[in-house]
């Protein structure tokens, strides 16, 4: 799983500063029609850069890019005048993507459980967990909160809490359709809750560790499918509240 803070920040400034110069608008977009082999080439960068940035997360350098997109590094600086500007465009493509496919569960499907479950599978299997972006969330370490020490594990009682969790970013004005995501998976989240087939303690945020989670990057593509329905089989599992 790729989560990284691509200190995205400076995409704003630097991006405006130097699509200024280069006539285009900071998110990579221009006021005009690019030529045929300008598009084509910007289809080339875009789709590369989803595979490199899935495949190695935002972390991956723009060189990377532009050698799987088989462009000049030249190029790809000329559409996108900083890899901030690349990496805000790709995360709020899939940002968008699966807030659509949130949406259509949502519309589609009756049954909480089916519902979510059917989000969780689409997007997983576009491969989008690998493109969340950092505005969505953060890995980070729990504390622990209100454990007494005989209640605590060896282990606990001697080092800090280890429960994994997703720290959501204070929201910006400009966040990439992340609100709008985190609050149609809210939606699937509540009903199942309230259906009674999602535990209880599930959360938004642990509904998108799974999409991250579930979507492995291995060189063979059936091979990667297969892992991901089997990984996602698992997890659902583990979702699902249980007869007391």
């Amino acid at each position: 799983m790729h989560v990284q803070d691509s200190r995205w920040s400076s995409a704003v400034a630097s991006g405006a500063t130097m699509s200024a110069v280069s006539g285009g608008r900071p998110d990579g977009t221009r006021s005009t029609p690019l030529r045929v082999d300008a598009q084509r080439n910007l289809e080339h960068v875009l789709r590369a850069a989803r595979e490199v940035f899935g495949e190695l997360g935002y972390g991956a350098p723009m060189e990377d890019v532009a050698r799987r997109a088989r462009v000049g590094v030249g190029t790809v600086y000329r559409r996108f005048p900083s890899k901030d500007v690349l990496v805000r465009r790709i995360a709020e493509e899939e940002t968008s993507r699966l807030t659509e496919q949130a949406r259509a569960a949502l519309g589609q499907e009756d049954e909480p459980w089916s519902a979510l479950s059917r989000f969780l599978r689409t997007s997983v299997a576009s491969g989008a967990g690998r493109l969340l972006p950092p505005q969505v969330l953060r890995v980070g370490v729990a504390e622990e909160r209100g454990l007494p020490e005989h209640a605590r594990l060896p282990q606990q009682r001697t080092q800090p809490a280890a429960e994994l969790r997703l720290v959501p970013e204070e929201r910006a004005e400009d966040d990439g359709g992340a609100a709008e995501l985190l609050d149609v998976v809210g939606q699937l989240v509540e009903r199942a809750r309230a259906a009674g087939e999602l535990r209880a303690d599930v959360s938004v945020s642990d509904v998108l560790l799974v999409i991250a989670t579930a979507a492995p990057s291995l060189p063979d593509a059936a091979q990667q499918a297969a892992a991901s329905a089997r990984l996602l089989d698992i997890l659902l599992e583990g979702l699902r509240s249980r007869p007391s």
